[in-house]
């Protein structure tokens, strides 16, 4: 992430408010700007199966985390205990962090315009991932993909759960608000 000066705008913030805003609101017939959907937060999951076997398993996917989102991740544990599963309640599960503000405009930037092209054979996100009320969920297979992180100190590749919450009413007005943001949608 970027150094927090006193003017300092991220880029995509900047675009929204001077291109997408007006772009949405002409194709929407918007009468208002407050009307214009925008992000209101993004959250970034990892569910942590083996934690279960090795507590040292959550401490570095909190460090990646933290390194790829600039901000301290949550601890999620488990609410249940279920013996199949060898799990107890209390038990550390997962990680997760929230985004908002300017570091939720920084994140998407970098997930669009430099993770998300470093995937393998990368044709696009799925357009079928919303969920009905404008929210857009995207599954990342490994963290490797972000330029945080370093391939030599990783002892496992993990994937993660990225999901981008709006204020649109609609998957459509959603997913134009996403295309115009930048986001890379399969054709």
């Amino acid at each position: 992430m970027a150094a927090k000066k006193d003017n300092y705008i991220p880029r995509l913030k900047v675009k929204y408010s001077k291109e997408v805003v007006a772009k949405l609101k002409e194709k929407f017939k918007y009468t208002s700007v407050m009307a214009t959907p925008r992000l209101e937060k993004i959250v970034i999951n990892i569910g942590l199966g083996d934690a279960t076997n090795d507590s040292k398993v959550v401490d570095n996917s909190v460090k990646e985390l933290a390194a790829i989102t600039g901000q301290h991740p949550v601890v999620t544990r488990a609410k249940k205990s279920i013996a199949t599963f060898k799990l107890r309640e209390g038990q550390a599960i997962g990680c997760k962090v929230t985004l908002r503000g300017d570091r939720m405009y920084e994140f998407f930037d970098k997930l669009v315009s430099i993770s998300l092209p470093r995937v393998r054979d990368f044709r696009g996100v799925s357009t079928k991932a919303f969920d009905g009320h404008g929210n857009y969920t995207l599954g990342i297979k490994e963290q490797l993909i972000f330029p945080e992180i370093d391939y030599d100190k990783v002892s496992k590749v993990r994937g993660m759960d990225i999901v981008i919450v709006t204020t649109a009413n609609t998957d459509k007005e959603a997913r134009a608000l996403l295309e115009e943001l930048g986001m890379p949608f399969h054709r």
